[in-house]
């Protein structure tokens, strides 16, 4: 390990010798960990959106007509027994109509000739956040229309359900995406190092000559897949950050719906040590094909 120091300044002037394609190296290592960085950036808001709807989200049980109170106790402490509702609230048919009216106050023309209240009496229920979702929805609803009394229940299955679709499927094409991503800059370091290694190979040939060990040569070309994969980091890193504060914080001047995007930056710090990382795979998987 006492070549290491010497390793690492044999590298340096191995990418100052080679700049422009080392350059291009990082460059393309950059733009494949930025739009990396935006898929998880749009994943992460789209994530962060859909995680808060469950909390409005809310199951309508109606009532039959002309329930007594005691029916009607009786339903409410029925429901409030299932361990996923988090709250229920009575809405009588009148309050209903109330709340109809004021949403449609300025077509009021509907309500022309109205002679009776057509709407039923309701129960309103909250899930609790970590349980909403399509299966415990369709459940509850099964069960609630055992109940004596309740004759029908809307909870917006449809709704429930594209949420989920949704998020899974931004998580999985975020996935495929870092994946493939991933592999393409692990081939570009690959096909640097191995370049480099082959332009160098009558200096190695010497070397070995001399009695240097494999770690010996190989040692400056896994600091080279380094550097290399730690500037291309940097420069998605700069470029996320660029992209954050002439676009995102530009646009969010004039347009209210740009302010609610998130912007995850203590995430995207991994960025270079990511890059690095990968660099260091590329080099390795290039140095374990050759001989020696």
């Amino acid at each position: 390990m006492k070549f290491l120091p010497y390793s690492f300044n044999i590298s340096i002037q191995s990418l100052i010798r080679d700049k422009w394609i080392n350059l291009l190296s990082m460059v393309t290592i950059a733009a494949g960990l930025f739009i990396i960085s935006l898929a998880f950036f749009l994943a992460y808001n789209i994530d962060m959106a859909t995680e808060k709807l469950p909390e409005k989200f809310t199951m309508l049980l109606y009532l039959e007509d002309n329930l007594q109170k005691e029916y009607t106790d009786n339903i409410i402490n029925s429901v409030k027994k299932n361990k996923a509702v988090l709250s229920v609230k009575y809405i009588s048919k009148e309050d209903a109509l109330k709340e109809l009216k004021s949403a449609l106050k300025n077509s009021n023309y509907i309500f022309e000739g109205l002679e009776e209240n057509p709407l039923p009496d309701a129960l309103e229920l909250k899930l609790r956040k970590d349980l909403v979702g399509p299966e415990t929805a369709k459940k509850i609803s099964e069960e609630v229309l055992k109940i004596k009394g309740v004759s029908e229940v809307d909870y917006g299955e449809t709704f429930l359900s594209t949420i989920q679709y949704i998020r899974i499927g931004i998580k999985t094409i975020g996935i495929i995406m870092a994946i493939i991503l991933s592999a393409g800059i692990i081939f570009v370091c690959y096909s640097t190092v191995k370049m480099l290694y082959y332009r160098r190979q009558e200096e190695f040939e010497t070397f070995k000559l001399l009695g240097a060990t494999r770690g010996f040569i190989r040692a400056p070309f896994i600091f080279e897949g380094a550097i290399i994969g730690l500037g291309g980091g940097l420069l998605s890193l700069f470029g996320m950050y660029v992209f954050y504060y002439m676009v995102i914080l530009k646009f969010s001047v004039t347009i209210p719906f740009f302010k609610m995007i998130l912007f995850p930056s203590d995430l995207f710090l991994v960025l270079p040590f990511l890059g690095m990382l990968l660099g260091i795979a590329g080099a390795a998987l290039a140095l374990g094909r050759l001989k020696y």
